[in-house]
């Protein structure tokens, strides 16, 4: 039912330390129409990948990011036709609750495919983990654990593909988000460049840095004892200031998460410093923040994680998950410069094409949509810009 001359699938064992690139330990690889396996160890890795990487060779894996980063790592060229099972898988039961979650062992319990344990996964991932020297014995094992992650990926594609080719244009979109996994593979061995002379310092001094910031921001506010947050005291800023704030349903207490903050701080300019401060003193991590040995930030970006179909990075380390000024610690290096870059209303811009609105749509080109909408509810003069 696929029009590909080949269908090959595939995974690696790799090492991955925290903000390095993959060492590739091995890969075993089946091309699922003649049944042929292939099982290299690290020594064994060639210039060129053991089978053609062309228009015609269709590739299945799943979460297939790390698999494109040891292809970059080896200097292969990266497959042009992708079909990652766990986009695909992700696709199918977003919004569902899963008992097995979403990673293969869930995908292949959700499909009735047999599968090996939680446990047994997460043991022979230390193995390969430990590093090397490993024992002719050990070589074995773990080239059979990688074999696991391979072999089921026939049956699961023969569960799922009547499903995906259903949709219309159904294969061509899978095929396309197999394209963005080797996108952000790409993303994931460049990182972002970062100043560690600053981060090291910033690791050595974060004890007294943070109690000054609570010195410096919060004799505006007057709401910490010490170092801590008190909500009694936040409670009389607001009364002082005629600030109604949301609480809870069931207690009725102050709602102190950071969703609700940054929505009030937006509303209330005045709390943008005390948001940052509170951000700051219990997100910021420096420790875990994911710096590399040659300097830049690297980590599983986690695609398609979140409902919406965005990418799930952790905010502990990434560079972009803690407080906006960590921000400052992003440096070019010598020579090179960074230019940071975003899309402008790019959701509604989605919305406006998916829903064919042409309302919508005349309000995104006009380059702010919120402000059309605001003209054409009445809330703002037609002039105003």
């Amino acid at each position: 039912a696929l029009p590909f001359r080949e269908v090959w699938a595939l995974d690696f064992e790799f090492i991955a330390e925290p903000g390095a690139r993959p060492v590739p330990v091995c890969m075993v690889a089946q091309e699922i129409g003649s049944g042929r396996v292939i099982r290299l160890w690290q020594n064994e890795f060639g210039r060129e990948p053991p089978f053609p990487v062309d228009d015609d060779t269709l590739f299945i894996a799943y979460f297939s990011s790390a698999e494109w980063g040891c292809f970059l790592e080896l200097g292969w060229p990266v497959p042009t036709r992708i079909l990652d099972l766990y986009c695909e898988f992700r696709n199918a039961t977003n919004g569902s609750t899963l008992p097995g979650g979403r990673s293969l062992l869930g995908a292949l319990s959700h499909h009735g495919i047999s599968a090996i344990t939680a446990d047994q996964k997460t043991e022979e991932r230390a193995l390969v983990m430990r590093g090397g020297p490993w024992t002719p014995e050990e070589r074995d094992r773990i080239l059979a654990y990688c074999a696991t992650d391979v072999i089921p990926l026939a049956a699961l594609l023969e569960r799922m593909l009547p499903a995906i080719t259903a949709r219309p244009n159904g294969l061509g979109l899978a095929l396309l988000r197999g394209r963005y996994m080797a996108a952000v593979a790409r993303m994931e061995r460049t990182g972002v460049p970062i100043d560690t002379v600053t981060l090291d310092s910033l690791r050595q001094h974060w004890g007294s840095l943070k109690r000054e910031l609570i010195d410096v921001i919060d004799k505006d506010y007057g709401v910490f004892e010490g170092a801590v947050f008190k909500a009694g005291l936040f409670e009389a800023y607001l009364v002082d200031n005629h600030i109604d704030w949301p609480r809870t349903e069931a207690t009725g207490r102050l709602r102190l998460d950071r969703d609700t903050f940054r929505d009030m701080a937006s509303r209330h300019p005045m709390l943008e410093p005390l948001k940052e401060l509170r951000n700051s003193l219990a997100e910021l991590r420096l420790e875990k923040l994911a710096v590399g040995p040659d300097d830049r930030n690297r980590l599983l970006l986690s695609p398609f994680g979140a409902s919406s179909g965005r990418n799930t990075p952790s905010n502990s380390k990434f560079i972009f998950g803690p407080s906006v000024w960590l921000r400052g610690l992003i440096k070019p290096t010598e020579g090179k410069a960074l230019a940071y870059i975003d899309w402008s209303s790019q959701e509604v811009y989605i919305a406006a094409k998916l829903s064919g609105d042409p309302a919508l749509l005349d309000a995104v080109l006009t380059g702010d949509p919120y402000l059309a909408f605001a003209k054409t509810a009445g809330l703002a003069p037609p002039e105003a810009t």
